[in-house]
């Protein structure tokens, strides 16, 4: 039996996730972890002083966890801040250094083909077509598929830190700042808008992340362990209440977490944005993304 580790580097958060094979091909969990690091916090073009510390700590608290469960093969796959960041070769080649741990960068189209093969396993399709969101802090992945295929995807660098550090500045946010953000969304997903003219989608199935954070809210019961539904109509009343909020209101919401307050309002808005887009009638949360995708290609 033998024991794997994926290690997702993602621009506001670290995750380790450890597994051992099973004879039939799955794995069962051993260990998971997540750290919020955003490495982003002062923008993606270069990684802060004390975020980049952040990021060391924490990969060096990973690779004794790793030593601890005695791993046999480990994989480490760092994603937009990290491809984009003037000092991310420093802190590539400086977690060499220290933990011996080699991080392969991916590009967005790498990114989404992992997030598909990841929520593939956790989300039943059926016959439709969905489209599958990763909001990442850096980046976001669209993928329209269904559960033989990827017929279009493609990576937009709209992750919720660039659009907190551009547009969101007063608290609450302001109407000029939302609509901001809605103008530059709308650039910026042009080829989104051209493909969804040939597609046909309904639902939308969100990876990780700020759907997370919809399921701790809005769903009563989970359709199974690995995914949940929530319809499009419960989402715009949350939207609504959540704009209304700030900083300091969110921080003291028990269902939200902390490091989350800052950017679920950017999230939130890039969510109903694509409702909008998209005519979205529900959203399917899967519980599984690009580290489960990793893990699947491994073994």
């Amino acid at each position: 039996m033998k024991k794997f580790a994926v290690i997702d580097l993602g621009t506001n958060t670290f995750h380790l996730l450890i597994v051992s094979s099973n004879t039939d091909g799955s794995f069962t969990e051993l260990y998971r972890e997540r750290k919020y690091i955003k490495l982003g916090e002062n923008g993606v073009e270069r990684i802060g002083d004390a975020p980049y510390l952040r990021g060391i700590e924490a990969l060096l608290g990973f690779s004794k966890t790793l030593k601890e469960y005695i791993v046999d093969e480990v994989r480490v796959f760092g994603t937009a801040a990290l491809r984009t960041a003037s000092n991310g070769p420093q802190f590539v080649s400086e977690i060499k250094e220290k933990t011996g741990l080699d991080i392969t960068l991916i590009n967005g189209d790498e990114e989404a083909r992992l997030i598909y093969l990841g929520v593939r396993q956790a989300v039943p399709f059926g016959s439709d077509i969905g489209l599958i969101m990763d909001i990442g802090g850096g980046s976001v992945e669209f993928i329209i598929a269904d559960k033989t295929q990827i017929y279009w995807a493609q990576s937009f660098p709209i992750g919720v830190s660039v659009l907190r550090n551009k547009f969101h500045e007063k608290e609450p946010i302001s109407a000029i700042e939302i609509e901001d953000v809605r103008k530059h969304l709308s650039l910026t997903l042009e080829p989104l808008k051209d493909t969804l003219k040939d597609y046909q989608v309904n639902n939308l199935i969100g990876a990780s992340g700020t759907f997370d954070v919809l399921e701790m809210i809005l769903v009563e019961e989970k359709l199974s362990d690995l995914h949940s539904e929530v319809s499009a109509v419960d989402f715009e009343p949350l939207y609504q209440e959540f704009l209304k909020t700030t900083l300091e209101q969110r921080l003291e919401m028990s269902k939200l977490p902390n490091d989350r307050a800052d950017m679920i309002i950017v999230a939130l808005i890039l969510i109903d944005y694509i409702i909008e887009l998209a005519k979205i009638e529900k959203i399917t949360i899967s519980a599984y993304a690009m580290k489960e995708g990793m893990l699947s290609e491994m073994g």
